[in-house]
């Protein structure tokens, strides 16, 4: 029997609230809709419907998949037989479309059209294209995951400058090193199903390197806020955080455990929500 907790489930909400923080960090950045709490939760509730039901499609589209993964088959709804399918697409449909008219309506056509973007992208080329062809589909596909800020700056301001895209970037290049630690440690499941993961493709030497990488191009643009406005403390902080990343990266690499790459995919999260709390805190002119 369905429920209420199903439908949120098909929105990946782990995820979303990764889409709101980074799409509410773009809010105090751009600043004009802290003295309008009742804009800024529509902005909120636009990038969940629009980012949940890209979501929600993903889940529809994989459903099959899911059901042979043991990471999900006994989490998410469709493998659970919790909905059915017909009733997942209207749903992900729906709340896709109020979305979309959310921000075309409430703010401007940019915003409205980016999150369609999002949505398409998402749930059609990632999906369905990408993600089982090509080795490189979480790269080209975190495109869709890092989209809060431009979104969110763009329902603000109707336009879109530098400082939204640092915060895109920082995401984007966050993205690979991230879910290629998931990769890692549930690579058996991948290769079961026969998707082209990097480290089943490339195997794990390539994939820790290409981590590295990612992980050093993250924290090299985190600086580059510092060209737009923040403070000296975030740059400390930043570093801080960074140099704990580069840490974790290489105690994986040189352990090769489960433990290690879990520990490595954790604090990729911790980093990733901690930097932009600190550009919040910056914003809102706490630290100096």
């Amino acid at each position: 029997m369905s429920s209420l907790k199903d439908y949120i489930q098909l929105t990946k909400p782990t995820i979303m609230l990764l889409v709101l923080f980074t799409g509410a960090t773009a809010l105090v950045m751009e600043g004009s809709m802290l003295s309008d709490p009742l804009r800024f939760a529509l902005v909120m509730l636009g990038l969940y419907l629009s980012g949940g039901s890209a979501n929600a499609l993903n889940q529809c589209f994989e459903r099959d998949i899911d059901s042979q993964m043991s990471r999900t088959s006994k989490r998410r709804p469709l493998p659970l037989k919790r909905l059915t399918v017909r009733n997942s697409f209207i749903f992900s449909i729906a709340i896709g479309i109020a979305g979309v008219a959310l921000f075309a309506i409430a703010f401007n056509l940019l915003s409205g059209l980016l999150a369609l973007g999002t949505i398409l992208f998402y749930s059609l080329f990632y999906t369905l294209y990408l993600k089982p062809t090509t080795d490189q589909n979480i790269v080209i596909g975190g495109i869709a995951g890092a989209m809060g800020p431009l979104i969110a700056w763009a329902a603000a301001s109707g336009t879109l400058t530098l400082t939204p895209v640092i915060l895109f970037t920082i995401v984007f290049l966050w993205t690979p090193p991230h879910f290629w630690a998931l990769a890692l440690f549930c690579q058996e499941d991948y290769r079961k199903i026969g998707m082209p993961m990097l480290p089943v493709v490339r195997g794990e030497e390539t994939t820790f390197r290409w981590i590295m990488i990612y992980t050093l191009a993250v924290i090299a643009v985190s600086m580059t806020l510092l060209f737009v406005g923040v403070g000296i403390a975030y740059a400390v902080v930043a570093l801080v955080l960074g140099a704990v990343f580069v840490k974790k990266v290489v105690d994986a690499t040189k352990a090769r455990t489960e433990a290690s790459e879990r520990k490595l995919f954790f604090y990729s999260m911790i980093y990733l929500f901690a930097l932009f709390f600190t550009i919040i805190v910056d914003g809102m002119g706490l630290i100096s």
